[in-house]
């Protein structure tokens, strides 16, 4: 086993650690998460103090 398989494999390993990253993110049981998350920046406080 040479640099080039060492290479190789590293590639691989991170193209399918890249696609598992996306498909968990974008899974269907993950939608109220991403709901929840888009809701944040209109959820502030409601003390009426400006900055």
């Amino acid at each position: 086993m040479d640099l080039n398989d060492i290479r190789s494999l590293v590639t691989l390993f991170a193209l399918a650690l890249f696609v598992g990253l996306v498909a968990w993110t974008w899974w269907p049981s993950r939608q109220r998460a991403h709901q929840a998350a888009a809701r944040l920046p209109f959820e502030g406080d409601d003390t009426g103090a400006r900055p």
